[in-house]
């Protein structure tokens, strides 16, 4: 039983890693959200500092899991998910998946008020699939801007310059496959006529155009 603590406690910090790495979110941002010096975390991260409940709760909340999820507790039969939203780069995230690594899934609110605002695009490592579910997404991707609606997708690499936010003055909801090192999901794609968002998806910088249906 103590070997199986041991090695439970000794897998929490590469999956607090991974769940920061996964959120983009630095130390000092989960510092300031959690109340947790750097450094203390830094150590948790790394197995420095052996994790104990009054640590694991706020990061549990800021990370949107449980605490059975950070401690990887054994499966009670229950086959509800109880899934948590967490705010980051001011939009609702609803995680949709349970694991680190891998492609991961999420559905994103984002408000309103970023039809306002000046695209930043940022880049990182990655390969992102967009699917909107209502509203109409605004995508600024490398040198295009597009605009999507309900039913259109988009996939495309993280390292192109990308921005996106609600194109109106309505949120916008979508659902999100994001693979941190690259993966992506098995699309069909076709060669774009017109290099505008359609019906089943949107011009990538390559000039083709994501279908929605699967491999």
């Amino acid at each position: 039983m103590d070997d199986d603590l041991d090695q439970a406690l000794d897998a929490v910090g590469p999956r607090l890693r991974a769940l920061r790495r996964q959120r983009e979110t630095t130390l000092a941002e989960l510092s300031a959200t959690t109340g947790i010096s750097v450094s203390t975390l830094s150590r948790l991260e790394s197995g420095a500092r052996r994790p104990t409940l009054e640590l694991l709760l706020p990061l549990a909340r800021a990370h949107g899991v449980t605490l059975d999820e950070l401690v990887d507790a054994p499966p009670t039969g229950d086959p509800r998910i109880h899934l948590r939203p967490v705010s980051a780069h001011g939009m609702t995230l609803l995680p949709l998946t349970r694991r680190a690594g891998g492609i991961q899934a999420y559905k994103l609110v984002i408000p309103a008020d970023t039809a306002d605002k000046e695209p930043e695009l940022k880049t990182h490592d990655g390969y992102d699939w967009v699917y909107v579910l209502n509203g109409r997404l605004r995508l600024v991707l490398g040198e295009h801007d597009l605009q999507l609606g309900p039913g259109e997708a988009a996939e495309f690499d993280t390292r192109v310059p990308h921005w996106f936010g609600a194109a109106t003055a309505e949120p916008v909801e979508i659902l999100s496959l994001f693979g941190r090192q690259g993966e992506r999901a098995h699309l069909r794609a076709r060669p774009s006529s017109a290099g505008t968002a359609n019906s089943v998806g949107a011009a990538g910088p390559a000039g083709t155009t994501a279908s929605a249906d699967q491999d």
